[in-house]
Order: structure tokens, then sequence, then C-alpha cells
């Protein structure tokens, strides 16, 4: 055999300082390394199949929140819901009808809301920016514009459906000439506190409007929910600011359940555009009762809670917010239509045509009056 290779010299290289061998690592670089792979253990990793995710996929990143019941239901349309673009959104079939309900939110937002924006400072609407707004279930952003208008200085905006809020950002980012501060944030404003959403700088100067449009009804699936909601719209408004928005109305609702014939097993009414049905006609509980709602082009059988109107006075006014306005769709129309400001308003975000025309048939219309809007101002 032949003889064994010589050995091979003991020769090291240093390539470190002889003193840095035994130098602990600092917290900072044993953060830094902790979830640290090689080149290697990343080809592993990215061959086997990953039951659970890594630690650095999202780092800063909490866990998604886990929803149950209904509000999984919501959650899930509202995510799932295209944002089509403006000409998209005009091949609308229900386009006049939410033209309409447009409409009705410029007219309570520039009733209510420009008074208690421009009263918090002196300036006027032509002036510098002025005033907060928290717009809670912010949805899509579909009311940037009408803040825009408002002159507002800054705005938070929070909704259940993550997928809308960066939706909403998005719009916002896209709004031409200057921008108001905006801050977006997932939350489930019904069960968790805004401290959780937002820093407590972000918080410190409080609001002086809380807007929740077409989303309160959702809440009161039970009182703990609505005391939550009720505790995020006044714990940070100031004193004489205002909560507005809109929802379903319970009485002309209850009073279409009771019409139904005695002996009716399916209890639903509606028309082309919209439809509701209830699961019970003898049970009406104050909170939790429950309703299917479907709106062409727009909700999707989902399920929602009657908001009584008298608990819902009382519950707020323990939250010193109490009612300074309350009207039926059709009666905002029959008081504005013919207004300086609103009027021509109509014809701008062609609710009517230059003739004053309608563009919507009388499904639509009935599907707008089943709802009111509603304002409160703290004391």
């Amino acid at each position: 055999m032949p003889p064994p290779p010589p050995p091979i010299p003991y020769n090291p290289r240093r390539k470190t300082p002889a003193g840095s061998v035994l130098v602990p690592m600092s917290s900072r670089e044993i953060e830094l390394y902790k979830n640290y792979r090689g080149l290697g253990s990343q080809r592993l990793l990215g061959k086997r199949k990953r039951l659970v995710p890594d630690d650095d996929d999202s780092p800063a990143q909490p866990p998604p929140k886990k929803f149950a019941g209904d509000v999984v239901k919501v959650v899930e349309h509202y995510n799932t819901r295209p944002d089509v673009g403006v000409k998209q959104r005009l091949d609308s079939p229900i386009i006049g009808l939410k033209h309409f309900n447009n409409w009705v939110k410029s007219v309570l937002i520039t009733r209510f809301a420009h008074p208690a924006l421009s009263s918090h400072s002196s300036s006027s609407r032509k002036g510098p920016p002025s005033g907060k707004v928290l717009d809670m279930g912010c949805g899509k952003g579909g009311d940037v514009s009408k803040w825009v208008k408002a002159r507002i200085k800054e705005l938070l905006a929070v909704d259940i459906a993550g997928v809308s809020v960066d939706q909403a950002r998005s719009r916002w980012e896209t709004i031409r000439g200057p921008r108001f501060d905006a801050t977006f944030a997932t939350l489930d404003c019904y069960s968790e506190p805004l401290s959780k959403a937002f820093p407590p700088a972000k918080l410190a100067q409080p609001f002086d409007v809380v807007s929740m449009q077409f989303c309160m009804h959702y809440a009161f699936e039970t009182v703990q929910k609505a005391r939550c909601m009720l505790d995020n719209a006044s714990r940070w408004l100031r004193s004489g600011g205002v909560f507005l928005g809109t929802i379903p109305n319970a009485e002309q609702l209850l009073e279409r359940l009771d019409g139904l014939p005695p002996d009716a097993e399916d209890l639903s009414f509606g028309n082309s555009v919209y439809k509701i049905r209830f699961e019970d006609r003898v049970r009406k509980p104050v909170f939790g009762h429950r309703y299917h709602f479907f709106l062409q082009d727009a909700v999707g059988d989902i399920p929602e809670y009657i908001v009584r109107w008298d608990s819902f006075v009382q519950l707020a006014a323990e939250y010193g917010l109490h009612p300074i306005y309350k009207e039926e769709f059709h009666q905002v129309f029959a008081e504005h239509q013919d207004h300086e400001e609103f009027g021509p308003l109509m014809v701008r975000m062609k609710v009517v045509d230059a003739n004053g025309e309608s563009a919507m048939d009388e499904d639509q219309w009935e599907a707008a009056n089943i709802y009111i809007a509603f304002a409160f101002e703290k004391r």
C-alpha cells in the first residue's frame, strides 16, 4: 500500500482580534441573530411544507385576529368586495340609490360636522384646515372626499375589514392637491378600544367629529358591543363635538315584519333591489334582534341587528351623547331639495339631472327609505 499523505500542518489564520473571541453579543445582536438562518437552512425550509409560519415572515405584525359567529360573515363579505373604479361604479344597477345615499351623507356632514370643525378654531371654511375627525367603520374610504371639502386637519379611520382599510388608505393617497393628515387602522371598534389601534399621541388631541355611516347597527348584536362602540365614540370626542351617522329605521322594519301574514313561514320582504329576512317574529330583544339584509350590488345577505331608537338614545346618554337630529331619508330629501346649497348639490352628485328628474326608480327609492340620519352632541 502507498504511504499515507503527510499531515496538514496546523496553521490557523485568525480573522478577528484575539480579544473579541469571548466578548458576549449585545442585546441588539441577540435580537438580530435570534432567528437567523444561513443559505442552506433557507433552502431546506423553502423545500419543506411549512405548517407554521416562521417568526421572521412578519416580525412586526401581530397574528391576524380570529373572529367568530356573525362577525366572520361581515368581515369576509366586505373584504371580498372589489373596489371598482369610477367608470365601473357608474355601471352599477343601483347607481341612483348610491348617489342619493351619498348626498344624504353630504347633507348630514355639512349641516353638523362643518360647524363643529369650524368652531374648533377661529378659522372659517376658507381659512387654513382645522379640526379632527374619527371615521368609525370607514369602509373603502367613500367619505374621504367629504372630509376634503370640510377642510379638516386630521383624520383617524378604522374598520374591521383590513382589505377595506387598505383601499381607504389608497383612496386618501390619490387625493389631488394638498392632503390632510390621515391614519388608517384595522380594528373591531365594537370589541376593542381605539387605544389598541392608535398610540397615545394620536389620541391626545380630542376629536371634533365622530362619523359612523351605514355600520353602527352591527354593534347592537350585544349590549357589551354597543357600549364599547359608544365608549369609543365618546371617550375621545370633545365637549360640544358631534357624533353623526346613518342606521336602518327599526320602527319601519318591525312594522313590516308585523304586517306579514300570521301564518307566513318566510319572514321576508323587499323588492327587486333589496330584501330583509327575519328569523323570528315572536322574540324581539333590544339587543341581538337579528335579520339578514341583501342589497343588490352592495350587500350580500349578511346578518344585521335592529337598533331601537329609544334604547339607543338612553344608552348614548350614559356616555354624554344627546340627540340633536333624527330624520328618515325621505324627510332629509323633502327638507333640503330646494336648499340653496343642497339643491344644486343633488345635480352635481347626479341624484337628479338638470331637469330635476331622479336617477332612482321606485324600488331604489323604497330601499333608500329604510334608513334614518342622526346627529348627537357631546355635553
